[in-house]
Parts: C-alpha cells; structure tokens; sequence
C-alpha cells in the first residue's frame, strides 16, 4: 500500500519539481544576461524579484519591434556581415542563426509532419520528423531517386536527436501533428496518443 501512495505521490510531484526546476534555470540563465547597470539594485537601491526576467523580455520585445522595420533591419544586415566577417564566430553565429530562424519562425516549414521510420534497424521503428529535402550536391551522391530529410528526437529530451537522409519510400506518415507526436515522445510512450491533448 505504501509503495502505491508514493508512486502516484511521484507520478504528481516530479512532473511540478522538474518543470520547477527547468524553469528557474532559464530565468537564472536570462537573469544573469542582464547587465548590473539593468539591475533593479542599480537603478533603485534594492532588489526587486523577477525585475531582470522583465528587462530581458523588454529587450527582446523592443529589438523585435525595431528589425520589424526598414531601418532595424538594415543595422541587422550590417551587424550580420560584421559577424561573418570573424572566423570563429561566423561559423557558431551562422549556425545558431539558422536553426533559430527554422524553429521559431513563424512562416517555418520545420518538422512539417511527424513520420514513422525504421531507425536504427530494421523492425524496430521510431517516430520522427520530415524537416525538408536534401539539395542536389547530397542527392546526386546517393542511388536512390527521391530522399527526405527526417528528424529523430531522443526520449525524453527531444532537443538532441539525430538528422537523417531516407528514402521517401522508407517513411510511414503518421494521423498525428507535430506537438501531440513530440509529447508522445517526451513521455517516452508511457502516455499513449490518443490520451494526449
């Protein structure tokens, strides 16, 4: 009996506790990007709780607007023919800038359907994710005649996962969208689907 109550006492806290805990990491991390100069200490004396968390929204908010319009984007124009221009930090920028502006665009075309495919063998399948097609200078190396790109989150933290180049015969559209099949795979098939919401 007592191994039941603390299970389900389980089943109700570690979901609160890490989600909690993920939480305050990205305020600590969003906190600590603020400069002093920002700091509810600085500008009125005292600590305000949360204040720098509503600086960094502010700041985000404001730049939004600003490259919303034809002269904010000329600056980011300049500001990203400067970054190109460094060795080092043109290739991290230019990569983080391309999986940023896939992801959270608006208009993106980023994990257009969730598929299923056999990974990483054969008669054992997976869920994963068409993310667009292979140029030319990748599919004139390979024999078949039509490939895709796919997708494959890990379980239970679907950030890292695996990109593939398949056959477009090999994949098995799924009856589910993108954010029902990414908390399938985020409970890692313990909720079944058609329970998820």
């Amino acid at each position: 009996m007592f191994k039941k109550y603390f299970i389900t006492g389980l089943l109700v806290w570690v979901p609160i506790v890490i989600t909690l805990w993920v939480l305050g990491l990205l305020v600590g991390i969003m906190e600590a990007s603020v400069p002093n100069f920002l700091s509810s200490k600085y500008l009125f004396g005292y600590d305000i709780p949360g204040f720098q968390l509503i600086m960094v929204v502010v700041v985000i908010w404001t730049s939004g607007v600003m490259t919303a319009n034809l002269i904010g984007r000329t600056l980011l124009g300049y500001w990203n023919a400067v970054l190109g221009k460094i060795p080092l930090v043109r290739s991290i920028y230019n990569s983080v800038k391309q999986v940023s502006d896939t992801v959270l665009s608006s208009d993106s075309q980023s994990f257009r359907q969730a598929v299923l495919i056999e990974y990483p063998r054969q008669g054992c399948w997976t869920i994963a994710f068409l993310t667009g097609t292979p140029g030319n200078n990748i599919v004139s190396y390979l024999p078949l005649d039509e490939y895709i790109s796919v997708y494959v989150p890990t379980t239970p933290n679907p950030t890292s996962g695996f990109f593939l180049i398949v056959g477009r015969d090999v994949i098995k559209p799924l009856d589910m969208n993108v954010d029902t099949a990414l908390k399938y795979i985020v409970s890692m098939g313990v909720v079944s689907s058609h329970k998820i919401k």
